[in-house]
């Protein structure tokens, strides 16, 4: 009988998908869907001389109507100087407005105006059907595990402990 305290430890086996090929694949996969899926958008953009920075600062002023340049600069992490161009330009053509909140004067609030709000309908609208096609073709149970492989990925970049 052998005694337990004596025994080797055994070796840390992976499953085949935490292996690097498989790893650098599923990279692979993320570099080529966030290209297709953002370039559906490209010719909506073009036809406005806009661009990839316009179109992530105006999907989030979508989403979070309020925000301010702090938020949505920690939200796109890229440098103040390019979050500030964008902006600009924004601002400029008519897409945002920036206004005073309520509660908070020092605070500036960005929110989409109605020119806006039409563009970045038209945006969504290119880019839909190709995510209704691959969650519809995936299914339930597929999308429920990309979720969980997107949230995992997204909380270990904030530097949250998944539960």
């Amino acid at each position: 009988m052998s005694d337990a305290k004596g025994a080797e430890p055994r070796p840390q086996v992976f499953p085949l998908y935490l292996h690097d090929e498989a790893l650098k694949q599923g990279v692979d996969l993320l570099f080529a869907a966030f290209a297709e899926v953002f370039a559906d958008g490209d010719a909506v953009l073009k036809s406005a001389r806009l661009g990839r920075a316009h179109h992530r600062a105006l999907y989030f002023i979508a989403r979070q109507p309020g925000i301010t340049v702090a938020e949505l600069l920690a939200r796109l992490k890229i440098t103040k100087q390019s979050l500030s161009r964008v902006i600009t330009e924004l601002l400029a053509d008519g897409y945002i407005e920036r206004r005073t909140a309520a509660g908070d004067r020092r605070r500036r609030e960005l929110r989409l105006s109605e020119k806006g709000v039409l563009f970045e309908q038209r945006l969504w609208e290119a880019q839909r059907p190709r995510l209704a096609r691959a969650f519809r073709e995936a299914g339930p149970d597929s999308v429920t595990g990309f979720r969980h492989v997107l949230a995992a990925l997204a909380s270990a970049q904030r530097g949250e402990k998944r539960r």
